[in-house]
């Protein structure tokens, strides 16, 4: 438990250099993370070395008794290894063996992976084994002293008075150790996905795979993408949370009602773009209602619930003796003579604005937007029929397209400022999750 593991390549400058009298990648990373366990992958030249002079052993081992601490050496001898620039073999050999390393571990140890010993087939080996293996580790590269290419130099070599003339066994070494973070494939196949999913606003979805990626991959966009969740979901207590860790307002309307309204509408407007056209339709009619009041009582200073009462379920209903002696009340008995108030509905709202509007445009966006609602809504929302931009526009004579221009048309008239480039806050929030994945 809690075990620091070292795998390991033995290469041509370990375990020090006698070009520079310092350590090699090998000896320095133990001298940096402190292994437990040093797992040696040792060819036939290697092993010769050792065998001739202990070095690799006897360096490890001092640098342990030096820090104080024990750690066990597993040699994994090739005897047989003399072409060392195959990289098949390499890759297959590593993969069975750090495959049973890994089994032998629990979540509480880590393992370590030396990329900068070893010859260029061994590196690339480990590297590629990183990059699609997902294993649960630490890619550690070594610079050199000079952070210029190694010079291997073996003719005269003395462990001993090497280990003694070591700059690296002062207590203010320098550590040049790096953790090289190798994404692998499976990460990118994941955050493509997750785009893919972005694309389309369906930010749950594009949540779920990003939670399955590790942490360090991730910190720096998911909050984003959790933002973009809270946000369709409409929950804004969760989402402006979120804008202020983020320091990301992806919000452009910010009053309480009329960013609920906006909201809402730039969700169906999403609905529309991933074809959800039943969805899109059945969601239109509590937004058109609600506006139609917003467009009364701006255009016409007339609150609707001043001549209604709110029942416990949230509707309104129309209160006849509010109602009496208006003009209100005549414009609606002008279209029933037999007016039974009940619940106040759309087509109530669009008859008390066409009586007083003698704008022509807006007459015609109300007209068409109360026309969609009778011709397909009900419809939508009470049976189980197939939603189609074709069946749309045979029902209503409207595209999808169209019918979002009007409701985007009637916020002109419900006093709610919206800008042209509002209708692209969604955009600009992906565009800045893709940038964070980058």
């Amino acid at each position: 438990m809690n075990n620091m593991i070292l795998f390991s390549p033995v290469g041509g400058t370990d375990p020090m250099s006698l070009n520079n009298c310092r350590d090699g990648a090998l000896l320095h990373i133990c001298r940096a993370y402190r292994p437990t366990k040093v797992y040696l992958y040792m060819s036939k030249e290697i092993l010769d070395n050792q065998e001739k002079d202990d070095r690799y052993l006897y360096c490890l081992k001092r640098l342990a008794e030096l820090q104080g601490r024990e750690c066990e050496y597993i040699i994994i001898k090739r005897p047989d290894l003399t072409n060392v620039h195959e990289f098949d073999y390499f890759y297959n050999d590593f993969r069975t063996i750090i495959t049973s390393i890994i089994e032998d571990m629990d979540s509480s140890d880590v393992l370590l992976l030396n990329i900068s010993s070893g010859t260029p087939a061994m590196k690339s080996g480990l590297l590629v084994l990183q990059t699609i293996g997902e294993y649960p580790c630490k890619t550690i590269q070594v610079s050199t002293p000079e952070r210029k290419m190694n010079e291997h130099i073996h003719k005269g070599y003395d462990v001993k008075i090497l280990w003694e003339l070591n700059e690296d066994n002062r207590d203010d070494f320098e550590n040049r150790c790096k953790e090289v973070i190798c994404p692998s494939l499976s990460i990118v196949h994941k955050e493509g996905i997750i785009k893919k999913h972005l694309e389309v606003y369906d930010y749950a979805a594009a949540l779920a795979v990003t939670e399955t990626l590790p942490q360090v991959c991730r910190e720096k966009y998911e909050d984003l993408i959790r933002l973009g969740y809270y946000r369709m979901l409409f929950d804004y207590r969760e989402a402006d949370r979120l804008v202020r860790v983020t320091h990301v307002d992806c919000f452009p309307v910010k009053s309480g009602n009329e960013r609920k309204y906006f909201e809402y509408a730039l969700n169906l407007s999403i609905k529309l773009q991933r074809k959800e056209y039943a969805d899109f339709i059945r969601a239109i009619s509590p937004l058109i209602a609600d506006m139609f009041e917003l467009v009364l009582k701006k255009q016409f200073n007339i609150d609707v619930h001043k001549y209604c009462y709110q029942k416990q379920d949230g509707s309104w209903s129309w209160k006849q003796n509010k109602l009496q002696g208006t003009d209100i009340l005549k414009s609606l008995h002008a279209e029933w003579a037999n007016f039974n108030y009940g619940m106040v509905k759309s087509v109530h709202l669009k008859t008390i604005i066409l009586h007083y509007s003698d704008n022509q445009k807006l007459n015609i966006t109300v007209e068409k937007l109360r026309y969609v609602e009778e011709k397909i809504r009900n419809m939508a929302a009470h049976q189980i029929i197939s939603v189609d931009e074709a069946k749309i526009k045979a029902l209503t004579g409207l595209t999808g397209k169209q019918i979002m221009d009007y409701i985007k048309q009637l916020f002109m008239y419900t006093g709610i400022n919206i800008k042209k480039d509002y209708w692209n806050s969604y955009i600009q929030l992906n565009e800045i999750i893709y940038k964070k994945m980058e």
